[in-house]
């Protein structure tokens, strides 16, 4: 949708003209939205910062919108937020400080983490601190508190990655068998997770919901915020789909997040650590399948977790066997690598990525 299909309903023109937010000679770009109905733009004026604004399908009630309730919270902690300039409930409209086009994934560009640690290290503290004055501002009155990845949710998740990844995109079919055997590792691997320390999650924590702005961080895409394990937003962050973060990074940035918690359970941690990503990458690769049938295209480095989909590298199967200090989850692995059993190589007996198996009559490689 473009600034135009909104100027022909009158919405964004009524908002500028009466909120005086910009001057009147000023510019509007359409930019990049999120996977809601929202729509977003840049109003650019002659003199004076940028805006956003955030358009909604339809009329808004500002006081009860979880985006607006979330930022306030996030605030209190005080976590970096963008600001709620003014909004419109009967245009659907809110009006946001303007963070600019770089996020970290974007500030990152190819030069890999190394470079730009301090960034994450920033990024994880925030982790810590909203488990630690989400804690401390706890409330039923709030919706983030009444909201949980309990089973069910962490279930539906899973299930989800079977339909719209093994069975939308691989166009795998499963047997009554094996449809009873993922069942049975979703129901181990939910009710694991789901007994783990409950915390306040942002719930999609990664590097395109950070921005980098006037030299620091910003989080936004927050308003899904709810209670859930306490490895969630650091295994979302650190096994993000969009970067590459190696093994001595990884060990250095969970070991900072345990320091800034006071905590002493490292192995222990990172055990439960390794099991909620292996959740998360799968229920991000159900993401992919389903935008890939949405907007029929085929997944790619750029669209899928290419960490875990990407030619020449380990893929998602592969991704389930657990380094060996943490053997005492491999048979979550194995038995879901069994399980899944999608042919990604056309010789199974060969597969350059080292990992090959059966499960019964069917070989078993990974997916690359």
């Amino acid at each position: 949708m473009t600034a135009n299909d909104f100027a022909q309903d009158g919405r964004l023109d009524q908002f500028l003209r009466t909120s005086s937010l910009v001057s009147p000679d000023h510019g509007v770009v359409p930019l990049t939205g999120d996977a809601s109905t929202r729509k977003y733009f840049r109003v650019v004026p002659s003199t004076g910062p940028s805006i956003v604004l955030a358009l909604h399908p339809g009329p808004i009630e500002f006081a009860t919108l979880p985006f607006v309730e979330v930022a306030d919270l996030l605030r209190r902690m005080p976590l970096p937020v963008p600001g709620v300039i003014g909004h419109s409930d009967s245009l659907g409209i809110l009006a946001l400080e303007d963070l600019g086009d770089v996020t970290l994934q974007a500030h990152l560009g190819g030069s890999g983490i190394g470079r730009h640690a301090a960034l994450y290290r920033e990024a994880v503290g925030f982790i810590a601190q909203l488990q630690r004055r989400g804690a401390e501002l706890a409330s039923e009155s709030l919706s983030p508190y009444r909201l949980a990845f309990d089973v069910e949710k962490l279930t539906w998740e899973l299930d989800f990655f079977v339909q719209h990844f093994l069975e939308g995109y691989r166009r795998a079919t499963f047997s009554l068998a094996e449809r009873a055997a993922l069942s049975d590792e979703w129901k181990a691997i939910a009710g694991e997770l789901a007994a783990e320390p409950r915390v306040l999650c942002h719930r999609d924590y990664h590097s395109r919901n950070l921005m980098v702005h006037a030299g620091g961080l910003f989080v936004i895409d927050f308003q899904d915020a709810r209670m859930g394990p306490d490895t969630y937003d650091l295994a979302s962050l650190l096994r993000d789909s969009y970067v590459d973060i190696s093994e001595a990074e990884l060990d250095e940035f969970i070991g900072h997040f345990l320091s800034l918690s006071g905590r002493s359970d490292a192995a222990e941690f990172r055990r439960r650590f390794d099991l909620m990503a292996v959740q998360r990458i799968l229920k991000a690769l159900g993401t992919f399948g389903n935008q890939a049938a949405a907007r029929k295209y085929r997944l790619c480095a750029v669209h899928a977790p290419h960490d875990r989909v990407r030619a020449n590298e380990p893929g998602a199967i592969s991704a389930l066997r657990p380094p060996s200090r943490f053997a005492g989850d491999a048979h979550y692995r194995i038995r879901l690598a069994a399980r899944i059993g999608l042919l990604c190589c056309s010789d199974s007996s060969a597969c350059p990525h080292g990992f090959t198996g059966t499960s019964g009559s069917r070989a078993i490689t990974c997916l690359k």
